[in-house]
């Protein structure tokens, strides 16, 4: 993308340094390692910094070609792979999910606990993908073990468990999830869960095609983004950042080291909730067809109308 001053498309070079202010001052505080900030309009980059390191240990610098992992920034372009199966007439939103995934006709929903356990009831309706897209189907993350006891089976069985995550094939999370009760009833809650992974499940069923094959023929390829998928090449682990902890007391902590990174294992399967990795420029440019209506540099993925949906 076009690199121009922040004047030419209305905004202030004076203003967009205070970005670099606040960044900066986050890795003098020891609260990251390192950053990038950009700011387009109208199709034009017009900001762009690089703070800190991309990997302390090693001692190199942020550079704007540095490799993330961008865990739930997944979840969007697993939402565009749905929506170009929508277009092409295979799948309707209101599609029950089981008419897919026959294990999730029988599921049960969590209703409280008694004296003797955990009591469960039948659905009252039937799942949809619209209740996968928007979160509303009943299904959990296994984030906030306190909120509801179907939170704490999830993290009984792993799923919180970032070992077992990069193990889990999309086949096996659906018949560990099929075991496992609703948190509500589909379409009465909203729930931040593994709904998006279920997502890809259905894209590779309904396309007959694996999900990250899926995504880096109609999605990534047609995009350009050179830089996405769910693997590190070898050829490019030096641009590949560390990852570390949030701020704790004595700082951040390396969590996940390039050189050992699960991300370099061909065996790590493909997710649809996180798991792929990026670089901003890629992220931009994602960002900038939804942006669009569904187009870029006269590829068009999707509908304007879809992408108002």
């Amino acid at each position: 993308m076009n690199t121009i001053t922040p004047e030419e498309v209305g905004l202030s070079s004076t203003r967009l340094q205070r970005l670099g202010t606040v960044a900066q001052g986050y890795v003098d505080q020891g609260k990251l390692a390192g950053l990038i900030t950009l700011v387009a309009r109208h199709g034009k980059v017009a900001h762009l910094e690089c703070y800190g390191m991309m990997d302390v240990e090693a001692n190199k610098p942020m550079q704007p070609d540095t490799i993330f992992r961008i865990y739930s920034m997944t979840k969007p372009i697993t939402c565009v792979a749905f929506m170009l199966l929508f277009e092409e007439g295979h799948v309707r939103q209101d599609d029950p999910v089981s008419k897919f995934i026959p294990e999730f006709e029988d599921l049960k929903v969590f209703v409280g606990t008694t004296g003797t356990g955990i009591e469960l009831t039948d659905l009252e309706r039937e799942m949809t993908i619209w209740h996968l897209l928007t979160h509303t189907a009943g299904l959990a993350y296994g984030v906030n073990a306190e909120d509801t006891p179907v939170e704490d089976m999830y993290r009984a069985v792993g799923m919180w468990d970032p070992t077992y995550q990069f193990q889990l094939s999309l086949q096996d999370l659906i018949q560990t999830l099929a075991k496992l009760p609703l948190a509500h009833q589909p379409g009465s809650d909203w729930r931040y869960s593994l709904a998006h992974d279920v997502i890809a499940y259905l894209v590779s069923v309904i396309s007959d095609m694996p999900f990250d094959t899926f995504l880096e023929e109609k999605v990534f390829r047609p995009l350009g983004m050179e830089d996405t998928g769910f693997l590190v090449p070898a050829e490019k682990l030096d641009r590949f950042a560390a990852l570390y902890s949030a701020p704790e007391k004595d700082g951040f902590s390396l969590l996940d080291a390039p050189a050992t990174s699960p991300f370099l294992r061909p065996e790590k399967p493909p997710a649809g909730g996180g798991g792929l990795v990026s670089t901003v420029f890629d992220y931009l440019r994602f960002a900038q067809m939804l942006l669009n209506g569904g187009e870029l540099g006269g590829v068009r993925l999707l509908s304007r109308e879809t992408i108002q949906m």
